[in-house]
């Protein structure tokens, strides 16, 4: 997937300047797509040179000049377009983590084990943001009634999966650190 299809994806919810794509993304995209802003700024750019989004540009009292980007027909089109292809192969997971996980038994434990502690830290406090984010779009309402009432379900759909991606993490973590700690015990 290139990244035009997540901006675009993101323009859904409406105008934003290239610094609320940015937390944007690391709010709600980023369950499913890491970018950073400088990489955001590039297809921001592209994408206005191909005609998918426009800008204009606003005056700021006590602040630098903004440009606000919004989808144009094209770039609805582009939407269109991307969601009616047949899906590619799910990618593949490439993380670093994991290959350290599969050297513990004779790399160092500790380090392994200090690793894998961090990942749970960082999962906790994604799913924290993440929770907030879900009483945010919720505002007191039931999921039944969020999903009846939505004028678009998608973000919040991806909200979830990014959720159970997190706690995944957490559950497996957790896992991960009682086995090692287990096998620590054992070298001693």
């Amino acid at each position: 997937m290139a990244l035009r299809n997540a901006v675009m994806a993101a323009l859904l919810d409406g105008e934003a300047s290239g610094y609320d794509l940015a937390k944007a993304f690391d709010a709600s995209v980023a369950n499913f797509w890491m970018a950073t802003p400088q990489q955001l700024y590039r297809e921001l750019e592209r994408m206005e040179g191909d005609g998918l989004i426009a800008a204009r540009v606003v005056e700021q009292e006590r602040r630098p000049t903004k440009r606000l980007f919004s989808l144009t027909e094209a770039g609805l089109a582009a939407v269109r377009a991307y969601t009616a292809e047949s899906p590619a192969r799910p990618t593949a997971v490439r993380d670093e983590l994991m290959v350290k996980v599969r050297c513990a038994d004779v790399g160092d434990l500790g380090a392994v084990r200090t690793a894998v502690a961090q990942r749970i830290e960082w999962a906790t406090a994604k799913l924290a943001r993440y929770q907030r984010l879900q009483a945010r779009m919720l505002n007191g309402r039931s999921e039944e009634q969020y999903f009846a009432g939505a004028e678009r379900v998608g973000p919040y759909l991806t909200l979830l999966r990014g959720m159970a991606f997190e706690r995944e993490n957490i559950r497996w973590g957790e896992l991960a650190l009682r086995v090692l700690d287990e096998r620590s015990a054992v070298r001693g």
